[in-house]
């Protein structure tokens, strides 16, 4: 399966997202934070579709917001006053990876006016392999290059992954 550029893959594309996706965990976070990730296991990989609202703003024109976003290997979205996310533990890295290069690092979320929509695809794990983890968004960045894991602040919202 291609997804060069052209008329095949954007009505691929389509049809793809408008089946159910084979996993898919509801972000909840910090103030009004709420989202969804859709997980679709192709041939090839895994498309990942991610829609939050809610999300932090900036302020001015300068002040668009970044923020680190990551498959963490625990199972739960809770922790305890210091981290309400601890018991998600760190980032997914089974192949005990440097960071980046870790299976759970994902590309950053832009926040728009509080919202983000991000659409990729990746090879570095199988909807199987993450079922039952978690989606993180931080509130800053990754640096792509702290270890162990990118320097992206404190967690803001969790979602747990889970088969559709």
């Amino acid at each position: 399966m291609s997804f060069a550029m052209g008329t095949k893959s954007g009505v691929l594309l389509r049809t793809l997202l408008n089946r159910s996706p084979d996993a898919k965990a509801k972000i909840r976070g910090e103030q009004a934070i709420r989202g969804e990730a859709a997980f679709y296991q192709l041939p090839c990989g895994v498309l990942m579709r991610v829609e939050v609202n809610g999300l932090p703003e900036g302020e001015g024109v300068c002040g668009g917001r970044i923020f680190g976003f990551h498959i963490h290997e625990g199972g739960r979205c809770a922790g305890n006053q210091e981290d309400p996310y601890a018991d998600a533990g760190s980032h997914y890295n089974p192949g005990n990876c440097h960071h980046p290069e870790h299976a759970g690092d994902l590309p950053p979320l832009f926040g728009n006016h509080g919202f983000a929509f991000m659409t990729f695809l990746t090879d570095r794990f199988r909807v199987e392999e993450i079922l039952g983890k978690t989606v993180i968004i931080h509130d800053s960045p990754d640096d792509f290059t702290s270890q162990p894991a990118g320097n992206a602040g404190k967690k803001i919202a969790c979602g747990m992954i889970r088969s559709h």
